[in-house]
């Protein structure tokens, strides 16, 4: 095969999330800051938590050095946690990480999220074993559209940007994929007006994975 390893990114990838996130975050700001509209948290979707929290304090029109509000959005990202990880699992995805095993694939995952979301979806959905590397942009300095992540990944894998297939649904996140040299396939999502256009691929779901790899 063109592609050694495959690098996923999670939310909206692997797991339907980020629709849940964003409403549930909408409804509880919306209390506090009427003049927010839903529209207007679309960006924050592949965005890491420090990029998001600036973008936030905008929004409510407060001071970055407002602590309260950080109190605040803290308590809302609380409220709204996924506590069951397996309702948001795609169905395709244990089908397609052990296929990637079975063809002697590297398989890694690089996600925005915070650590203890990704270790918590791991380890409900059962396919923590799947994965040679998993790293959280928490623990970065830059986060996407920077190749910081993917950078690191890759070699932590120890392959060349062309040896890998990065596998994005957001506009930052595939921005930081074709930054890193590799090749992005893009999983559609028409819900947040994400620029795809930089992606080498497309698909509807991660079954045509196989499609791009073979």
């Amino acid at each position: 095969m063109k592609y050694k390893a495959v690098i996923f990114d999670m939310d909206g990838v692997l797991i339907d999330s980020e629709y849940f996130y964003l409403e549930r975050t909408y409804r509880e700001l919306v209390k506090r800051y009427p003049w927010i509209r839903i529209e207007e948290l679309y960006p924050i979707v592949g965005m890491s938590g420090k990029t998001e929290r600036i973008l936030m304090h905008e929004l409510a029109r407060r001071p970055l050095d407002d602590l309260q509000f950080d109190e605040e959005l803290e308590e809302i990202y609380q409220s709204g946690h996924i506590a069951d990880f397996t309702e948001v699992l795609y169905p395709e995805v244990k089908e397609i990480l052990r296929w990637l095993k079975e063809q002697g694939l590297q398989i890694a995952l690089a996600s925005s999220s915070p650590v203890h979301c990704i270790s918590q979806m791991l380890d409900q959905c059962d396919i923590r074993d799947y994965f040679e590397s998993v790293i959280s942009g928490e623990s970065l300095v830059m986060s996407k559209p920077d190749p910081e992540i993917y950078q690191i990944t890759m070699n932590r894998l120890g392959r060349k940007p062309e040896e890998c297939l990065i596998v994005e649904d957001s506009t930052y996140g595939i921005e930081a994929g074709v930054a890193a040299g590799a090749a992005v396939a893009a999983r559609k999502d028409e819900r947040f007006c994400f620029d795809q256009s930089k992606a080498a691929y497309h698909i509807a779901d991660l079954k045509g994975i196989k499609q791009v790899l073979l």
